[in-house]
């Protein structure tokens, strides 16, 4: 078990960009950057014992700062802030106070507008000493940051532990109510060697999702996945039953209790052998098949396009700073915010 940081060399906004790397006893490998506190490199080893990377991103962190990469705003492998997916017409209101956000998708806010969490360098607050795998990363978003009120604090923990788990551990604090929905968002593969995502077997533990309008941001409505295309209850491929040109891009509402830690997902795929499980404390997960997806000189050279990936981005419910009906969203100054996510791999040989 060991953290190593390594200085990049590149600064941004005046700020050094460090590589931080987690390993454990069996050779599994976490590559950070304290970028968009983006996880760059996830390296297991399959049911062949082969090492392979189970993330899509890049070979140097200034790809995430291209032109046209940003131009497809895809997030690749970094957290989501202040808030995850949608917020109808960018707007909200608490307390009679009523806030415009910046608008970077149609008429609506996404991933926390134009330059949200995934493009701020975070401090590196605290790292493991010998014997422990984890860094803590800290970063403070301004009042009025994208139109969200208040200073909040968000300190972001990864531990990489010897059972091949990576814990993501969130705690925020805030100086004024304010809206949060903090999510990951890693692009997974678990085949050797790339390509379409069909063929994964997935799983959820979800018995209803929630209704999106044209623009894929919900309404408020639940519905039961039952006899629907969208019923991941029992394992399945993604190509079974998706329309093979849409894909998913989908919010379920998991079957637990709000704040324990339970499991939301599992992800199959054959030729690796490699199960991914995914453990959260949120009350959604939302999925994402990567129909968006367009980047260029990926890792090895690769191309990443539509459906190359899968996310499972675990989360509040999307756009619940709106839907009073929904699990609060507001973060007021006497409270702290959590949130526990575990990305487990492990092998079927």
């Amino acid at each position: 078990m060991s953290v190593q940081q390594i200085p990049t060399g590149k600064i941004i906004n005046g700020e050094e960009v460090i590589a931080i790397e987690l390993t454990n006893s069996k050779g599994t490998y976490i590559q950070l950057f304290n970028y968009g506190a983006i996880i760059n490199k996830f390296i297991v080893k399959n049911a062949k014992g082969e090492l392979q990377d189970i993330v899509l991103g890049f070979e140097d962190v200034t790809q995430y700062l291209d032109e046209e990469y940003l131009i497809n705003n895809p997030h690749i492998g970094a957290v989501i802030g202040r808030y995850a997916n949608r917020i109808k017409d960018g707007k909200f209101s608490i307390d009679d106070e009523h806030y415009q956000l910046v608008k970077n998708t149609g008429t609506d806010s996404l991933h926390g507008g134009d330059i949200g969490f995934d493009k701020k360098v975070w401090d590196i607050v605290e790292v493991g000493d010998e014997g422990q795998s984890f860094v803590t990363l800290e970063y403070e978003s301004v009042d009025g940051e994208e139109g969200f009120p208040g200073n909040l604090i968000i300190d972001l923990t990864f531990e990489l532990t010897e059972n091949d788990e990576l814990i993501l551990t969130y705690e925020g604090e805030t100086d004024k109510a304010t809206a949060i929905n903090l999510t990951h968002h890693g692009y997974f593969n678990l085949a050797p060697n790339g390509g379409n995502v069909g063929k994964h077997t997935q799983q959820i533990f979800a018995s209803a999702y929630l209704e999106q309008d044209e623009n894929y941001c919900v309404t408020g409505k639940v519905i039961p996945v039952e006899n629907t295309p969208l019923d991941f209850t029992q394992p399945k491929t993604f190509e079974q039953d998706w329309n093979p040109s849409e894909g998913y891009d989908q919010t379920f509402v998991l079957d637990k209790i709000y704040g324990d830690l339970s499991l939301a997902a599992k992800t199959f795929e054959e030729e690796s052998g490699l199960t991914l499980s995914i453990y959260t404390t949120e009350s959604v997960a939302h999925l994402y098949t990567s129909k968006y997806l367009r980047a260029k000189n990926g890792k090895d050279g690769k191309y990443y396009g539509a459906f190359d990936a899968f996310c499972i981005e675990t989360q509040h419910h999307p756009n619940a700073v709106n839907i009073y009906e929904f699990p609060s969203t507001i973060l007021r100054p006497d409270e702290l915010y959590t949130q526990t996510t575990i990305f487990k791999i492990s092998v079927n040989k």
